[in-house]
This record gives structure tokens, C-alpha cells and sequence, in this order.
């Protein structure tokens, strides 16, 4: 049976550094298997909803802990960040496949207003983080903590 994956250009085209010369960056090629371009990278899949006096965000982030998460808001920008750390192996234990993502993941966004940042609030439950950012005139950033 075959096996789909999904492909993004636009993630494969980030990992060319500009500052490298043309004999660089094809000096690897060919020596790493095909299929380790195709690995996944990690995504944060999100819904924003509006109404007249708040944003809701919902922001899927599974298999991290709410100590791992870090929202900031700062007038109408928006970043959440997330780190998924690893387990050590146990002895006499070998890994046979591997394919969770371990590692940090940020994702940041701009809300057509700035949000009133003494009144956010922040909730993470069963793998999802939900916002609630309110609608303000202008304001100063702050760190949210997660409950």
C-alpha cells in the first residue's frame, strides 16, 4: 500500500539560507533519503472568531504542558509559543519509529484592533488553548499566564 504525504512547498523553500553559495547548498544532495524532506514540521492550528467586543482564539496544541506555553500580547499582536519536550529513553529500550514532534513551535498574529491586555484570559484544556481577547482603543503589552 502506498503512503501520502503532504507537501508544502513554502516550508521546503524556508530552509534555503540565502547567504549560502549555489556549490552549498546542493553539496548534500542525494546523500539523505527522500522521505526525510517529507517529514513534518509542526503546525498550530488555530480559529480566531470575532464578535463586537472580544476575539476568541482557539489554538490546537497537543502534548504540551500548560507550563510549556507562553501567550503574549502586545496592542493588537498576538504570539503563542510551545514547547513539546522530549522523554528520555529508558535502558534496554529501543526506539523503532519515531514521528510525535519534539521541539518549539511559535505562531504569531495581528488582530485588526488592539486588545485590552488587562482582561485576557487564557484556558487549556484536553490539548486545545482558548483566548479571550477583548476589544480595546490602545494599551501597553503584557505576559499572560495559562490556567
Amino acid at each position: 500500500m502506498t503512503q501520502l504525504a503532504r507537501w508544502n512547498p513554502f516550508k521546503t523553500l524556508s530552509r534555503i539560507e540565502p547567504s549560502l553559495d549555489i556549490e552549498d547548498m546542493f553539496r548534500g544532495f542525494g546523500t539523505q533519503p527522500f522521505w526525510r524532506e517529507m517529514e513534518p514540521t509542526p503546525d498550530m492550528r488555530m480559529d480566531v472568531i470575532e464578535n463586537d467586543k472580544a476575539y476568541r482564539v482557539h489554538a490546537e496544541i497537543p502534548g504540551v504542558k500548560k507550563e510549556d506555553i507562553e501567550v503574549s500580547v502586545d496592542g493588537n499582536r498576538v504570539t503563542i509559543s510551545a514547547e513539546v519536550k522530549r522523554e528520555a529513553e529508558k535502558k534496554g529500550e529501543t526506539e523503532v519509529r519515531q514521528e510525535r514532534y519534539y521541539g518549539k513551535v511559535t505562531r504569531g498574529f495581528t488582530l485588526p484592533n488592539e486588545v485590552d491586555t488587562a482582561k485576557v484570559e487564557a484556558h487549556y484544556d484536553n490539548g486545545v488553548l482558548s483566548l479571550t481577547l477583548p476589544k480595546k482603543g490602545n494599551g501597553q503589552g503584557r505576559r499572560i499566564a495559562v490556567s
